[in-house]
Parts: structure tokens; sequence; C-alpha cells
């Protein structure tokens, strides 16, 4: 892999997001996540409207995208390939074949080929296609609806340095990106900061049922919550402290605070964590080897457009 190597943190400076002015950007797909990298790469400065277009097969959303954002749309995918140096496939993973198989004909190596389609791996959309392209895959998460996501990225065999530096500009401009060196490791993301938000909004539910319990309103025990979580992640973020350090800060001899973490501790909370995402991670494979079984049969039944 040309890449390999060349970026292995997360990447959030502006330094980057120039390379991004000069690339027209098409999204095959405006779904949630569609629509939240079109708004992040305006709102961000970091790609201008006339450089973005997007495609859909919902006209009244096409017309929804266009209103609101001023970018160019259109329902012919292949429209968009031709006009596109950077295509993100943000569909639904059980079309992404039919929509690999439409467009093939128009990829080649002159284009950046981004794929966010959940659950489909690297190994299955280049097998799918057989031929020499940029390819790139994304695992991000629903946080970047409102800028803070978290997402990783892996690259395939022919993906150069600068298309890994594209992808995290793309990504940083809805939170935080890291570069995996391999392609693997994508299940553990899926299980891990894929799945995390939903862990996240268990315990904070479980916070707020707290307070109520404790004697809180349901709106004070959930807004204490919600800020709770907020706050400690914020201090992890800006502080750098190994979040043992943290812990050690608020919990003061014979306090409240390890009172309750003995708690927790005799609850199995961090093996319960660990076994949640161990559990998820092993769940991501065994769906990505049904996602690679299905593009071999898709393949097999359709062929592919070259």
């Amino acid at each position: 892999m040309a890449c390999n190597g060349c970026l292995d943190a997360t990447s959030d400076s502006g330094e980057k997001n120039f390379m991004l002015n000069d690339k027209k950007i098409g999204f095959i797909g405006s779904g949630n996540m569609g629509e939240a990298l079109i708004n992040g790469l305006i709102s961000s400065g970091s790609a201008p409207v006339e450089n973005i277009i997007c495609s859909d097969v919902r006209e009244d959303r096409l017309e929804y995208i266009s209103e609101t954002y001023g970018i160019e749309t259109t329902t012919d995918n292949l429209d968009l390939v031709d006009a596109s140096d950077i295509v993100v496939y943000a569909v639904k993973p059980q079309i992404m074949a039919s929509v690999l198989n439409q467009t093939a004909g128009r990829l080649d190596m002159s284009k950046l080929i981004i794929s966010i389609a959940a659950g489909v791996p690297m190994a299955a959309i280049e097998s799918y296609l057989n031929k020499e392209l940029r390819l790139i895959r994304v695992m991000p998460n629903v946080a970047a609806s409102v800028k803070e996501g978290a997402a990783a990225i892996a690259a395939g065999e022919h993906a150069l340095e600068e298309d890994i530096q594209l992808a995290m500009s793309i990504f940083n401009s809805v939170g935080r990106s890291v570069f995996l060196k391999e392609n693997y490791l994508m299940d553990a993301v899926t299980g891990l900061s894929g799945s995390g938000p939903a862990y996240i909004f268990l315990i904070v539910d479980a916070f707020a049922d707290a307070g109520v319990k404790m004697g809180l309103s349901r709106r004070d025990a959930l807004a204490l919550s919600i800020q709770t979580v907020l706050g400690a992640a914020k201090m992890l973020q800006d502080t750098n402290m190994h979040p043992g350090e943290l812990k050690d800060m608020v919990t003061s001899p014979g306090g409240t605070a390890i009172a309750g973490l003995h708690t927790l501790e005799k609850g199995g909370l961090m093996t319960t964590l660990i076994d949640a995402v161990e559990a998820a991670t092993i769940r991501s494979k065994q769906l990505g080897d049904m996602m690679s079984e299905k593009f071999s049969n898709h393949k097999k039944a359709n062929g592919t457009q070259s």
C-alpha cells in the first residue's frame, strides 16, 4: 500500500483542508450520514458549495438538500461519478453492490473512492470491482450529525498518502478521525466507536434513572447526567491526562466517589463494557463475512460493468 505508515493519529489541522478546495466531491446517497458530511464540509469551510454534488433516487430528498445547502444535485449516479474527483458511497449496505455495479465502468485511478457503507469490508469491494482503484473505507459514527463524530479510516492497496489526508479532511469536518494501518481492525472500530454511542446513551439513561430514584426530577436528572458525561469527555480531550489520573482527582479518601466506584467495581462495569465491545466486534466480523458472500453472489448473478 502506497500510504503504509503515513498517518497513524488524529488529524484536524486546517493545513490539510485546503487540499479539498480544488476537488469536486460527489456523494452517492443523501441520507443522514451523507447530509452530515455535506453540512460539515460547508460549515467548516473545508470545501466550497460549488465543489459538492449529491445524488439520490428520491427527488424530494434532493430538493431539500439543494434548498438547504445550495449544492448541485442529480438523480443520475453516472453523471455524479463523471463530475467528481472524490466519490463517497454513502448508501445502505444492502444496495451497495448494485450501486457499485452501476458505476464500476466510470471508476478508475483518477478518482478517490470512499465507502462508508456499514459492514461492507474493503476486500469485498476490491474483489467485486476487480480493478486498480484508489479506495478508502471509513467507519464513522452517528455523532457526525452534531459534528462530534469519531471515524476510522483504512486504505486500499493503491491509495496514496494524499488520499488518506483528503479523507481525513472530510471526516475531521464532522469530528475526529484516525488512520488504521490494518484493515482488519475496522471490526474493532465498529465494536468501539461505531456502536459506542449506544452504550453511552444507555449509561446516561441509567444515570438519570438513578437520579430520579434519589429524588431528582426526570428533567433535572437527565440534564445533569448529559452534562456530566459531556464535561468528563471534554476534560479527557483537553487535558490529555490518563482517565485513571482524572478519576483520582475526583476521588477523595473516604468520600462519595470512592464509595460509588467500589459499587461499580463489584458490579463488574469494566468487564461488562469490555465484553460489550468484544461482542460487537465479533458480530461485525460475522456480518462482514455475510456481506462478502452476498457481494460474491451478486457478482456471479449480475456480472460487473467494466
